[in-house]
């Protein structure tokens, strides 16, 4: 069980980055398998968000196309989303109180590592070394 961060899914789409090849071999694995692996609707929105921008893409997608590739992830077997729960409030109480630096952007990231222990899923694929910050998260980068 794991979550995949935006930036992978980018890098899969986005034939023009460095990271492409070996980002989109990655998901196509994870796709095929009928283990199970775990997007949120943050992420969701963030990659449509990274995907059409055309500061931050060479091409830009157009967000029709975006989302036709998120449609094909949802398709997957393994694929399920963590949402809130019962438990939520308290967990992002305890991540609050305890985390003095959470601020500015780091709160997305909280945001997937709350939910991601919410649901007992320790393990993340992204090139965000802010994921570190949470020490019940295991990082795991498909690059190195």
């Amino acid at each position: 069980m794991f979550v995949v961060d935006t930036n992978i899914l980018v890098y899969a789409a986005d034939r023009s980055a460095t990271e492409h090849a070996v980002c989109r071999s990655q998901l196509e694995s994870w796709r095929a398998a009928a283990d199970p692996w775990y997007l949120t609707w943050g992420i969701v929105y963030e990659f449509l968000r990274v995907i059409t921008h055309p500061r931050v893409v060479r091409r830009p997608w157009s967000c029709a196309d975006a989302w036709r590739f998120v449609a094909a992830l949802r398709a997957a077997p393994g694929l399920s989303f963590l949402i809130e729960g019962e438990r939520h409030e308290d967990i992002v109480d305890e991540v609050v109180t305890t985390m003095s630096d959470l601020r500015g952007n780091l709160l997305h990231d909280a945001h997937t590592a709350i939910l991601m222990r919410e649901h007992g899923v320790r393990v993340i694929y992204t090139r965000d070394t802010d994921f570190h910050r949470f020490p019940w998260l295991e990082v795991r980068d498909p690059l190195r």
